[in-house]
């Protein structure tokens, strides 16, 4: 079904909950590296609780009650979980669009073919410099661009789409022109920029969040070089790119169409619980990964109904449960605000994005009437 010029989809289930759309899915906890951005600040060792093979098979059978969703099959390391592949092949054959979040260094020529012998239609890699000396200080590990470098390669020769991923810092904004060029010299299909939320070993690295300034900047930096190449360019964790693009087409006399801006005119930016999820390897369900709420546990109850019946959910889905700024705001079915950033910066995940710099017309009404009422009661 296509959504209407510029709005983001608006078809429903049967009992009026949203589609979900996008599924992102930690099948473990344990990683190879140790990012400095990690929400989860994984380790190589096992880690308990993780779902069985038959439970994991069990819950991708309950997908289809949602819609179609994409599921991404994430980590940690995914492939570090040895029925990895077991598990893609359970979702495909369900007619599951695949994903797999890989950081890179362990994929080999089999893996890559298994992968895809299996049913994932993309993978994603994370790059955070255009360099080895850059990328190894952030992931933690000396070695991992080279061996990240290789993984691509082997994606490549057995013909697997990938896009890359880059988180926004302080430190490597300055080098996105030269990692676009390394994503587009690798023949990458898509680069997705990711702002950072301070959470996990993040929570070490809140000096290098950018300023609210500098979020509005590299928006604006985003929507005008993306004209400049076919590749898809798309920014993640960073709502207020979905105002930024209706401002900017109207302001140069454009509609926001999926003509002229493809998926990003069918989507909106936080979709943490109205399109989206997270499933923990423990099977617990969160709006997003970043946003540690625990909006129901799949071992107790079935998937579906955590969808549709989650209190948290319920109120993402509600522009009037939100506060401050974000529950006035006219671009609110396009943005929403971060939720996880709004939480780990307030312990609020209701409260008014921190990092927007737009005041909604609402908004400033409202101010010029408290000022009003200030001025009628003195």
């Amino acid at each position: 079904m296509k959504a209407m010029a510029g709005m983001p989809h608006t078809k429903t289930l049967d009992d009026g909950s949203p589609l979900c759309r996008l599924i992102a899915w930690e099948v473990t906890r344990s990683c190879n590296l140790a990012c400095k951005h990690c929400r989860a600040e994984a380790h190589p060792e096992p880690y308990p609780g993780e779902l069985s093979t038959d439970e994991a098979l069990a819950l991708i059978e309950t997908f289809p009650s949602v819609g179609r969703p994409i599921v991404i099959f994430t980590g940690g390391e995914p492939t570090l979980r040895d029925d990895l592949c077991v598990l893609i092949r359970k979702a495909h054959s369900l007619g599951l669009p695949c994903a797999c979040a890989p950081n890179g260094t362990r994929i080999t020529p089999t893996l890559a073919q298994s992968l895809k012998e299996a049913g994932v239609e993309r993978c994603s890699i994370s790059i955070d410099g255009p360099d080895a000396a850059s990328h190894d200080q952030f992931r933690g590990v000396p070695g991992a661009f080279e061996q990240t470098m290789a993984g691509i390669r082997h994606l490549k020769a057995c013909g697997m789409p990938f896009q890359i991923n880059t988180t926004v810092t302080k430190d490597n904004l300055a080098s996105f022109p030269r990692i676009f060029h390394l994503c587009e010299s690798l023949g990458a299909c898509a680069w997705h920029i990711f702002l950072l939320v301070p959470m996990g070993r993040a929570k070490g690295l809140k000096d290098q969040v950018i300023s609210a300034r500098e979020y509005e900047e590299v928006l604006h930096w985003l929507y005008d070089f993306r004209k400049t190449t076919s590749m898809h360019l798309k920014a993640t964790c960073a709502p207020h790119y979905y105002r930024i693009m209706r401002q900017r087409a109207q302001a140069e006399g454009t509609s926001v169409t999926f003509e002229n801006f493809g998926m990003d005119a069918m989507t909106r930016g936080c979709l943490g619980g109205t399109g989206f999820c997270f499933i923990s390897h423990t099977g617990i369900v969160q709006p997003c990964g970043y946003l540690e709420l625990n909006c129901g546990d799949v071992r107790t109850t079935p998937f579906p109904t955590i969808w549709k019946t989650s209190p948290h959910f319920l109120h993402f889905r509600d522009q009037k449960c939100y506060e401050g700024k974000c529950g006035v705001c006219e671009y609110h079915r396009y943005c929403g605000g971060c939720r996880a950033r709004a939480f780990s910066m307030s312990g609020n995940p209701m409260a008014e994005e921190p990092l927007c710099t737009y005041v909604p017309k609402r908004w400033t009404q409202m101010e010029g009437d408290n000022a009003s009422l200030d001025r009628s009661g003195s």
